[in-house]
């Protein structure tokens, strides 16, 4: 896969348009945080009750009040949720709808928990979920 298209992807889920070139540039945006208007672009793009499982309300509503970047760890998570989005869309054919159900439903494979709480516990979880979602492009997962 190029790796290139797969970054520029997770970037425009994140609303980062023409801040990210490649993996090493968006390594950086994360590292010194996210701006406040990719959260803003998430939140928009999937709705606030999904949005308020990624991140709390009332720091999304401090986080647009003061518009300065995201800490490292809430730029982290939403990083991870914009990967196992992104593939997770990119699998289901850009059915946004599809890909949301699939990271809301409860998953035997996950613990039975949903994709999208697992994607946004850590990058660790982030990693399991992408795993689920290659097993099922190979037809391995059920």
């Amino acid at each position: 896969m190029n790796v290139t298209s797969e970054t520029l992807r997770i970037a425009d889920v994140l609303g980062l348009h023409g801040a990210v070139r490649d993996r090493l540039s968006m390594a950086r945006n994360v590292a010194e945080g996210l701006p406040a208007e990719s959260a803003r672009h998430v939140h928009d793009r999937i709705g606030a009750s999904r949005f308020y499982r990624i991140l709390p309300e009332a720091t999304y509503r401090r986080v647009r009040r003061l518009d300065k970047p995201l800490t490292r760890e809430t730029s982290e998570k939403l990083y991870e949720f914009a990967r196992v989005y992104e593939l997770a869309l990119r699998l289901y054919g850009g059915d946004h709808d599809r890909t949301m159900r699939f990271l809301e439903t409860p998953h035997p494979l996950l613990g039975g928990q949903a994709a999208l709480d697992v994607a946004v516990s850590s990058s660790a979880g982030a990693d399991a979920v992408s795993e689920l979602l290659h097993q099922a492009e190979a037809g391995f997962a059920a």
